[in-house]
């Protein structure tokens, strides 16, 4: 007789194989560490320096708020997991980390496109850069994109909490994902497909494409400047952002559009820690390496506390 569960009350998260449990362990402690304290440094400097209230950095300091969500939603639980050997989630626990990873994801997608759209007005109308994005449209503008967000990750995880499960419970992945719950779902995926490629296309490609849009006119801009340090100033200003831009819609793309085979519990794994684990890492590092005002921050705020 099959074995049906319609509601189950736990989930057992099944993560990658591993040969050494410390070394994992290990692994995902100092990649959470580095990007709590890299990205907690991004907030402050741009709280405590008032040269860094610009609408650029407003937007680099929400980004670097969701990076902290990103990777809390996720390794906390991990690291508990491994280290106690207890693999168990309930139902409740399950959905909640979906709600808030979607969530954090929804926002970091629609936050990188407005973060292209201020490097847009910056360089290519800079004379009405501060009455476009004035303090009043940055607070519009974030306060739609949480509400936005938190809508969307409502509208996936409504199908998902209603999918049925067959003979298994075991979600191949390091945490709750819900295309992992797909495979082990005897009904109700369909909606959840439909659901995630309206997402896909709403939350991803649109503001992709207008990402791309902007700096397409960014660049035809900077190759029109005579001077080449103008020039070379201009990009920096863009490249750092381009690289954050090109290395989250990658590998995130990747996760939902790469074609089944019996390497894609892995994949998935894999392409799913670069864009939630390894870029929020990697994000606050490649601003604050690039940006020279953020280095200058840095410098004034530790020659402040070490001259107090």
């Amino acid at each position: 007789m099959e074995n049906y569960t319609s509601v189950p009350t736990e989930f057992h998260i099944l993560p990658f194989s591993y040969k050494s449990p410390a070394l994992v362990i290990g692994l995902f402690t100092v990649i959470y560490l580095l990007g709590v304290i890299m990205n907690v440094l991004i907030v402050t400097l741009i709280y405590l320096d008032q040269q860094l209230h610009s609408p650029m950095y407003r937007f680099l300091c929400n980004l670097s708020f969701v990076d902290l969500c990103y990777t809390t939603t996720i390794i906390p639980r991990l690291l508990h997991m491994l280290s106690s050997g207890n693999y168990t989630m309930s139902f409740r626990q399950c959905f909640t980390q979906m709600f808030f990873f979607f969530l954090a994801a929804s926002t970091e997608d629609l936050l990188l496109f407005i973060m292209a759209y201020d490097r847009y007005v910056a360089i290519c109308k800079p004379l009405h850069y501060h009455s476009i994005l004035s303090k009043e449209v940055c607070s519009v503008f974030m306060t739609i994109l949480w509400i936005c967000a938190s809508l969307n990750s409502c509208l996936i995880i409504t199908p998902t909490m209603n999918m049925s499960f067959c003979n298994s419970t075991t979600i191949h992945h390091f945490y709750c994902d819900a295309k992992a719950l797909t495979t082990i779902s005897c009904g109700g995926k369909e909606r959840f497909f439909s659901v995630i490629y309206f997402e896909l296309f709403f939350f991803v490609l649109c503001p992709f494409l207008c990402s791309f849009t902007s700096y397409t006119k960014i660049l035809q801009v900077i190759f029109r400047i005579k001077s080449v340090a103008g020039r070379k100033k201009a990009f920096s200003t863009c490249s750092s952002h381009l690289t954050v831009i090109l290395l989250y819609y990658g590998t995130a793309v990747l996760v939902y559009l790469l074609p089944s085979s019996r390497y894609s519990d892995l994949l998935d794994q894999v392409f799913t820690l670069l864009y939630a684990t390894v870029t929020p890492m990697l994000n606050p590092l490649i601003y604050s390496l690039r940006n020279k005002e953020v280095k200058m921050a840095a410098t004034r705020l530790l020659k402040l506390k070490s001259n107090s």
